[in-house]
């Protein structure tokens, strides 16, 4: 093991990456001819299990789900409020998709990872590139995409050596005429979407703490809900409501702290007793601990008009070492219900109680309406970090039902009567003791990489890692604005001869039902389409399309870099169907892909070095938007 130096300084490194560099309807015929156009294709397994995959689950998106975006634009991060990553377009089918070819391809000029999704609006297409964080729009009605303007905000490069896990950026949101999105050193900015000029552009953390923005935006009734990233620098946690016409601060609620601070007031009802009580928020930490709580939101963030409800989850809690933390720490690591007028919860559920592993809970939170036991129920699914796929009815926190979806050994089961995983006392970890062989590691299951649900097949696609870890935690000063972390984590392989899986999972009857096996951890987000195609990408740049009943792979097309964007599909101004997605390797595990990461330390970059000690072989640094069609 290394030295408890040698790891903070691994770790800093790892903090700071981007200062390192300057941080059933397809078959056999189809296949093969998909394979024979495009060369030699990584072999992928695929397997089945028994499940209902028909349009019979009767999933509907709740009313005014889309807002007011047309069949075939992408305003919203996850194209809808429920966040389902689900297009309508069938042009593009199992029948032809073995056909697409690549229609344009877009350099942004950056390298680093490109996490989130370009939008498309009318005629023209958005893209947001990491730090500095340049925005373009691209005009759809010229061969292959002309530049029609780009803005470039002014962003501090400071937030280059404080940012964790690279300098990404999940994406811009659309809304009344403008495309709003956040830079890496905490700003938010509305620019006007036809012109490119600046609208308004508001501080909302102070990078001097280690706060950054990475998440994407939602704007909700006028407002731009706005999370905060940082947890590994002591930041505490919070979401911000800000006026989507003039950026004044409208509510904030914290993760962590008083009751007044989170905004719980009379209306806040857990179902779960263990999530009732007064000033929980401190009551579960010691002293002030929670002042350095953690608890960010820099996932993703969806919204139920029906109800008028927003749902988001919350970080990692403050310190990684749980022993310098004793208590539940809420409320990190919880979900939360929240009426976007006032910021006022409704219920909140703690995923993990006094979190020992990092299993951070931003993930999407998928929002569809489903009979669930014979009866027409308002779910929420949420695929985890834990290891666990999750779905509650969202009206009143209920969890319906909780299992595994990758090999998972901290916790035994959940118990959906008190909401609590049954944990293994074994691999609760602890300072001075390495607790070898956790499953997941802290990279989860899964990591923000949104998954994507069809309403054709009632099935959830989640591109999930298989990646465990050794954790010991070390002692941790605090310091604003450095590494914050008190854990030396090492990761590796996990259980089965494979690292990454797109798994099809039947949210009702809680199992899979088919899935393909991949080498490498899958980092991309994936998106379902009418035609019964699911599109991802790997890290070492593969492009994938399977059948969305049989995850029979229908076609693949090799990309320059590492694929850890998210695809989105679209109807161009010629009528025709695109999918569009970025290419370029980073983020946390795809950071090592960089020339300048060492792999010769298996506890660099938080210990995914570990995991991916290969990837540079795979793979290089890229910045690449690719757009394809039949």
């Amino acid at each position: 093991m290394t030295s408890i130096r040698g790891m903070v300084l691994a770790v800093s490194a790892a903090i700071s990456l981007a200062a390192v560099s300057a941080c059933k309807t397809g078959n056999a015929q189809q296949r093969d001819t998909a394979r024979a156009r495009k060369g030699v294709q990584p072999k992928t397994q695929v397997a089945s299990l028994s499940g209902n995959t028909s349009a019979e689950s009767a999933a509907v998106l709740p009313a005014g789900a889309l807002s007011t975006q047309g069949t075939g634009e992408w305003w919203m991060p996850g194209r809808d409020y429920s966040g389902s990553r689900y297009s309508t377009l069938n042009d593009i089918n199992t029948s032809n998709v073995a056909n697409l070819k690549v229609a344009t391809t877009f350099s942004t000029g950056v390298l680093h990872g490109h996490e989130g999704q370009p939008l498309v609006v009318g005629s023209t297409m958005y893209v947001v590139t990491p730090y500095p964080n340049l925005l373009y729009a691209i005009d759809l009605t010229k061969p292959g995409g002309v530049l029609r303007w780009v803005y470039t905000p002014p962003t501090s490069a400071r937030a280059v050596g404080i940012a964790c896990c690279d300098i990404i950026n999940r994406g811009a949101v659309y809304a009344d005429g403008k495309i709003v999105y956040s830079t890496l050193d905490a700003q938010t900015v509305a620019v006007n979407a036809a012109t490119g000029k600046e609208v308004w552009r508001v501080r909302v953390g102070d990078i001097n703490i280690g706060e950054t923005i990475t998440g994407a935006p939602l704007v909700v009734k006028g407002k731009v809900i706005v999370g905060n990233s940082g947890a590994e620098l002591g930041v505490r946690g919070y979401v911000v409501a800000l006026d989507l016409g003039s950026g004044k601060q409208v509510w904030k609620a914290y993760s962590t702290g008083p009751d007044a601070d989170v905004l719980i007031g009379p209306e806040f009802k857990p179902f779960y007793p263990r999530d009732r009580g007064t000033d929980l928020g401190v009551k579960t930490w010691t002293k002030d601990q929670w002042k350095l709580g953690g608890g960010t939101v820099w996932g993703w963030i969806s919204y139920d008009p029906e109800t008028n409800s927003l749902y988001y989850a919350t970080a990692n809690p403050g310190v990684w070492n749980p022993d310098l933390r004793p208590g539940d720490n809420k409320w990190s690591i919880t979900l939360f219900s929240r009426d976007p007028d006032n910021g006022h919860a409704k219920w909140a559920y703690q995923f993990v109680k006094h979190d020992a592993w990092d299993y951070d809970e931003i993930m999407e939170n998928i929002l569809v309406d489903m009979p669930f036991n014979g009866q027409q129920r308002k779910l929420l699914i949420h695929p985890g970090r834990t290891g666990f796929v999750y779905t509650f009815d969202r009206t009143t926190g209920e969890l319906l039902n909780a299992e595994k979806f990758q090999p998972t050994n901290w916790a035994l089961r959940v118990d959906t009567k008190t909401g609590e995983h049954i944990e293994d006392p074994t691999k609760r970890t602890h300072e001075g003791v390495v607790t070898r062989d956790i499953c997941p590691s802290s990279t989860g299951a899964k990591d923000q990489q949104p998954s994507a649900f069809s309403l054709r097949t009632g099935l959830l696609y989640i591109p999930a890692h298989n990646v465990c870890m050794d954790y010991e935690g070390v002692e941790a000063n605090y310091i604003a604005g450095t590494p914050y972390l008190g854990a030396s984590v090492k990761m590796f392989p996990g259980p089965g001869g494979y690292r990454g899986e797109l798994v099809a999972w039947d949210p009702i009857h809680a199992k899979p039902v088919c899935s393909v096996k991949e080498d490498l951890p899958l980092w991309s987000g994936v998106l379902a389409t009418a035609g019964d195609v699911v599109f991802y990408g790997t890290m070492d740049g593969w492009f994938r399309a399977i059948d969305a009943h049989t995850c029979a792979q229908l076609w693949s097309f090799k990309t320059g870099s590492g694929i850890i964007g998210n695809p989105i599909a679209y109807k161009g101004p010629d009528g025709k169907e695109y999918i569009a997605v970025y290419s370029g390797v980073g983020g946390w595990m795809g950071a090592v892909a960089f020339p300048d990461v060492s792999i010769d330390d298996p506890y660099t970059a938080l210990g995914v070095a570990g995991a991916v000690p290969d990837i540079k072989q795979k793979t290089g640094m890229g910045g690449m938007l690719y757009v394809f069609t039949l």
